[in-house]
């Protein structure tokens, strides 16, 4: 992914609101597949991890990226910002 994609995703997921969540439990294989379902769903999504999550949120979007086979495009305070390019051309978003 080039810097300038990279950038036109950021502010694509500026104006997105969280749809999931990620607790004291970490990253468990529920959180893994509701992420793949949400990435298959939506390409581009944004995941907020809370106060009471005491894992390091940097290695928390590594370790998710790795496991649905998806690219981090942002981690910025407790915000992690995850895309992955899906297959169906109607909601598939273009990248520059």
């Amino acid at each position: 992914m080039t810097s300038k994609q990279r950038a036109y995703l950021k502010s694509l997921a500026m104006t997105m609101d969280p749809i999931l969540q990620i607790g004291k439990s970490g990253v468990q294989p529920e959180v893994t597949e509701a992420v793949a379902e949400a990435l298959a769903a939506r390409e581009l999504i944004k995941i907020h991890v809370l106060q009471n999550c005491m894992d390091d949120i940097r290695g928390i979007a590594e370790i998710l990226a790795e496991r649905t086979h998806s690219q981090v495009v942002q981690v910025i305070g407790r915000k992690i910002v995850l895309y992955k390019q899906g297959k169906d051309e109607k909601k598939k978003i273009i990248l520059p």
